[in-house]
């Protein structure tokens, strides 16, 4: 279903689709410019998840973009911070989002 195009066309897709988790992978390159800046950053640390499900499959070919919302910031230690962001993954066109996580990343700062 992912790159073979005659068995993708007799599933329920309709056609080739990408991998979920190819999907998820994209996450740091939709989330750039939008995460939040804390003065004297030295570093942010994909922290993981602690949810992701996959709503709908991305059709080859389609438009993605991320839409990402602070939920919670908590200082951890002394200069961490843990950043917590609900995301979506749209699929331009498509009501049903592709994926919806909570997105966890460590800002360092020093």
């Amino acid at each position: 279903i992912h790159i073979d195009e005659e068995a993708a066309a007799k599933t329920p897709f309709g056609g080739t689709i990408a991998h979920g988790l190819l999907t998820l992978s994209l996450l740091p390159k939709l989330s750039a410019g939008t995460t939040l800046g804390l003065e004297g950053t030295v570093m942010g640390i994909n922290y993981g998840f602690d949810k992701v499900r996959f709503l709908n499959p991305v059709r080859a070919g389609s438009k993605v973009r991320g839409r990402h919302t602070l939920v919670d910031a908590v200082e951890k230690q002394p200069g961490r911070w843990l950043l917590t962001y609900n995301v979506v993954v749209e699929i331009d066109g498509i009501e049903t989002p592709a994926l919806i996580a909570t997105s966890l990343v460590m800002i360092v700062v020093g």
